[in-house]
């Protein structure tokens, strides 16, 4: 027969290809592990990572374990316990159901699996390479299962040169973590990064599982859900529109207690919140639904994060319906407690004590028309401090000679600015005139740009001075924040953040930067590191360069604010100082100029 140009791949190379779809990072392989570990009814299990996942990751449970035929057979290809004809795909109750997963993995990494069931004296243990099979032997392990994946991706160099940092596939692990966690409230979790725990999450209820992972304050931010139609229930926690964020934060679908992303629901929460907060703020939401795996079809990506429903349109009102009857519950009630009934605090009245009105002081000679020109100067006065806040310890750092210059600078400032004439345009532009052409500055882009340059040259020998706070603040984070805020610790304290870690999740502010004290610093925390995220997905810039961007984009004043005209000159003076004051730090234009020449033009028509 004549040879042609199909030909029938290799299984080790079919398996790579297939590990291709499964296991993108490490976290993939933690999240199938943990699904089947779960599957097996396990009420434990622990994650141990060692160099973000790419050296080693070993995922321990006390499930029902395998007998020495399931153990050699659930490496194969499509060898699975969940299904057993095409008609289970839509009615299923477990997590995993493909069968690709551990021959996926183990054909690109090394993989030790220990198992025991508790009928049996010994376990079984299996050691693979990068899919090769290399032996089978009986040993000493409790009941349950252990994977130990170590070298992921070690016969495919190319696919581990496209891991992100350390940092970035960590934060992908306890994302993934969270996502399992959250539902399954019965088993906990624990999580060790190398040698350090950074997650444990013992069995408990849903809240008390929402605030171990996000910190406790979120409770009285939270309104409950509570919807049992005949189609689908519907449960769980959504925002009040107040304590809504800038950034889209804790957001959680979960069909059947798998974490879910559909764009359409997602489309359904923020028409609940239509004209109660921004179209630039984002509501936090932890969403449970349940019903009938008939209903739904969970098998239309490799990664199962994805479902379609048989009744769009009907999960969509009653999701927008619940979430609007919540808060307008939650908006009713001064106090929230999804653990206690709310009790009347009343005072105790002591019958042998005399009870006496309360007094009113007035002082019947004031005159408020009397004062009127104080009240000017007074209000002069407060706005002055207001704009000098917005430069206060740009100049702490500088040489002797360049902080004389500036501070020279400021306190003549109102003799200089006599020499040009400025406006305020929207709320958002600066308009001024430059050798006879008119400039026109982005307000905010500007202040920014002053910003970042300022944190920018901090260095060991040259830090912002921190102030110190009379009374310490603490406040908790969730795992992903702890753990990023602890690798950003050394650039923190460059910049004048005074931090230290005060337990689990939780650090205690001591002493904040000098130009910052006006601002609310836990707030302040938050936009940073959330902006400092999106930098990181970005860009490729070093740490000190991205926080020195995050600190610039969450503290600069913002459109809408409206400014003084001795405020606005004295923007455009210290933006000119800058070193580029032309861009940003992510390239974005800060002014534009129209030639004198180009007016002339229009007006010769």
């Amino acid at each position: 027969m004549e040879s042609g140009i199909i030909r029938v791949l290799p299984d080790n190379v079919a398996n790579k290809i297939a590990a291709g779809e499964v296991v993108q990072r490490p976290a993939s392989v933690v999240k199938e592990l943990v699904e089947n570990a779960i599957d097996a009814g396990a009420t434990q299990i622990k994650i141990i990572i060692k160099d973000a996942g790419k050296s080693l990751i070993q995922i321990i449970d006390n499930g029902k374990g395998m007998n020495a035929l399931d153990a050699r057979l659930c490496f194969e290809r499509h060898a699975t316990s969940k299904i057993i004809e095409a008609e289970d795909l839509f009615k299923l109750s477990t997590k995993g159901f493909r069968g690709e997963a551990l021959a996926s993995i183990a054909a690109v990494a090394q993989v030790e699996l220990k198992t025991k069931q508790t009928e049996n004296e010994t376990a079984i243990q299996i050691n693979i390479d990068g899919g090769k099979f290399i032996n089978q032997t009986e040993c000493q392990a409790p009941v349950g299962t252990s994977f130990t994946i170590k070298n992921l991706f070690f016969n495919i160099p190319a696919r581990r040169n496209f891991l992100k940092s350390d940092q970035i596939e960590l934060k992908h692990i306890i994302d993934e973590v969270e996502r399992m966690a959250i539902p399954h409230i019965n088993i906990h979790f624990i999580v060790q990064s190398n040698g350090n725990e950074i997650l444990n999450l013992p069995a408990t209820t849903t809240i008390g599982r929402i605030k171990s992972l996000v910190g406790s304050y979120i409770q009285k931010e939270l309104v409950p859900l509570a919807e049992d139609a005949q189609y689908i229930k519907i449960s769980g926690y959504v925002s009040l529109p107040q304590y809504c964020l800038k950034t889209k934060k804790e957001q959680f679908f979960f069909v059947n207690n798998r974490y879910v992303r559909n764009p359409f629901l997602n489309h359904a929460i923020y028409e609940a919140y239509k004209e109660l907060i921004s179209f630039q703020s984002h509501p936090r939401y932890f969403i449970f639904l349940e019903l009938d795996p008939a209903n739904i079809d969970i098998n239309i990506h490799p990664t199962k994060t994805e479902v379609k429903f048989t009744d769009d349109k009907t999960a969509y009102l009653l999701l927008c319906s619940t979430i609007k009857r919540a808060i307008a519950k939650g908006a009713a009630s001064d106090s929230l407690n999804f653990e206690t009934e709310t009790a009347f605090n009343t005072q105790t009245i002591n019958a042998s004590k005399n009870v006496t009105a309360p007094t009113i002081n007035i002082n019947p000679s004031y005159n408020p028309f009397n004062n009127q020109h104080n009240f000017e100067q007074q209000n002069t006065k407060v706005n002055k401090q207001q704009w000098e806040k917005l430069f206060t310890g740009f100049t702490d750092n500088l040489p002797t000679e360049q902080q004389s210059e500036k501070q020279t600078v400021i306190s003549n400032i109102e003799n200089e600015t006599k020499e040009f004439s400025v406006f305020q345009m929207n709320k958002k532009y600066i308009v001024t005139t430059y050798n006879q052409n008119i400039l026109i500055v982005d307000q905010q882009r500007a202040h920014e740009r002053i910003v970042y340059e300022h944190y920018l040259k901090t260095t060991i020998d040259n830090r912002i001075n921190s102030q110190q706070i009379l009374f310490a603040e603490q406040f908790d984070v969730s795992a992903n924040d702890f753990v990023l805020i602890q690798q950003l610790m050394p650039e923190f304290k460059l910049m004048g953040f005074d931090l230290e870690v005060f337990g689990k999740n939780s650090f205690i502010i001591n002493g904040i930067p000098s130009d910052l004290a006006d601002f609310n610093i836990k707030q302040t925390i938050d936009f940073i590191l959330e902006s400092y995220k999106i930098n990181t997905i970005d860009s490729k810039t070093d740490r000190h360069d991205n926080l020195s961007r995050a600190i610039a984009k969450s503290t600069s004043i913002k459109y809408g604010k409206v400014l003084q005209e001795i405020e606005m000159k004295q923007l455009l003076m210290s933006l000119f100082d800058c070193e580029n004051p032309l861009y940003t730090a992510n390239g974005k234009s800060i002014m534009m100029e129209i030639e004198n020449t180009e007016i002339e033009k229009f007006f010769k028509k």
